[in-house]
């Protein structure tokens, strides 16, 4: 692992730490609810491996919260401003799928997040992931297919989807080139 992607790993895993610390629950506990492993996520923890972003989902929303939260807390400062520079970005080890968290942290229930999906590569997301959000998803190059439940959206550039209620979802970019896309999360 390189030296930007172990700091990020152990900057995610103390955020998971701290998330279950204070709740006070124990690793076993929060293996339970997230249905990964204890092992896993003790390795998570100590910053000693890069979790995929099916692994964050299950424990984001074992603490109640979606994906975009729980990387934003472990990444993000406060302030009202976020220079492109000091934006969060993460990389999912098992597909490639790079994740840019463009909005500053704030109350507001609206965050702004930037997805590179290389040609070919699928994530899929359960529906629990979805349960506190609305989302849009807003093509900017590439092409994507996006499953919501068993419905498949084609989007070209320029495209934008309204996700209906909380289904299992799979984001896929045929190719040949990269998808681009701009989700707008609203968190209910």
């Amino acid at each position: 692992m390189n030296d930007i992607a172990n700091d990020i790993s152990s900057t995610i895993g103390r955020r998971i730490h701290a998330e279950r610390v204070a709740r006070g629950w124990s690793l076993a506990e929060l293996a339970e609810r997230s249905d990964v492993s204890k092992a896993m996520l003790s390795t998570i923890e100590r910053g000693m491996t890069s979790p995929t972003a099916a692994l964050l989902v299950r424990i984001a929303v074992a603490f109640g919260m979606t994906l975009s939260t729980l990387i934003a807390r472990a990444e993000l400062q406060g302030g009202g401003l976020l220079r492109e520079r000091d934006q969060p970005v993460w990389r999912d080890p098992a597909t490639g799928y790079i994740r840019r968290h463009l909005s500053p942290v704030s109350d507001m229930p609206l965050e702004l997040i930037r997805v590179q999906l290389p040609a070919g590569a699928k994530v899929s997301f359960p529906a629990a992931s979805y349960a506190f959000i609305r989302q849009q998803i807003w093509l900017i190059s590439g092409r994507l297919e996006f499953t919501e439940g068993g419905v498949v959206h084609r989007l070209e550039p320029g495209d934008c989807l309204a996700l209906g209620a909380p289904s299992d979802c799979v984001f896929h970019s045929p190719g040949p080139d990269a998808a681009e896309y701009l989700v707008a999360l609203a968190r209910s």
